[in-house]
């Protein structure tokens, strides 16, 4: 027989069907939080898009991300510290006229070396709040460039969705 003074054990559990229980319904998320109709969980824990007046002036940092990629085409710069500033998919672009560049050094017998360049005109064009398409242009001794440069505002930043070498 139980002594009704005892005091109960605390490692033991409470009784399930005690009044602190409370089943979910079926088809009901584990924590009782559903993502709002029409979304998955994903849309919640990816890339946020910026709004324009949240993010930074960008001139700035398409000056410097058109003279680290020049660099990094010619050889003076890795490619992994462009890493934080470009979508996935201009990483891989980049990565593969990285690897064709360093291909048409060794087989003209060429090292890699920083090339003097200087920065010309940048053209800003906004397309829509948060997007930033842009055209620097990039002066060497040998030729004129241009580097078309696409940033998108996500998570308060600026991260380039686009960069091609003309």
């Amino acid at each position: 027989m139980s002594d009704p003074l005892a005091v109960p054990d605390p490692r033991r559990s409470p009784p399930v069907n005690g009044p602190d229980h409370h089943e979910a319904p079926p088809g009901a998320a584990a924590d009782g939080v559903e993502p709002a109709e029409g979304y998955q969980a994903d849309d919640f824990f990816d890339h946020q898009p910026s709004s324009r007046a949240t993010l930074p002036d960008p001139e700035p940092l398409l000056i410097n991300l058109t003279r680290c990629v020049i660099e990094v085409l010619a050889g003076a710069r890795e490619l992994d510290q462009l890493a934080r500033w470009v979508s996935d998919d201009v990483y891989r672009h980049l990565l593969k006229r990285v690897v064709l560049s360093a291909r048409a050094r060794a087989v003209k017998g060429q090292r890699a070396q920083r090339p003097a360049i200087t920065i010309g005109r940048v053209s800003i064009n906004e397309p829509r709040d948060g997007i930033i398409e842009a055209v620097v242009i990039v002066h060497s001794k040998v030729r004129v460039r241009a580097v078309a440069v696409r940033l998108e505002g996500l998570d308060n930043r600026w991260r380039a969705s686009a960069i091609n070498v003309l």
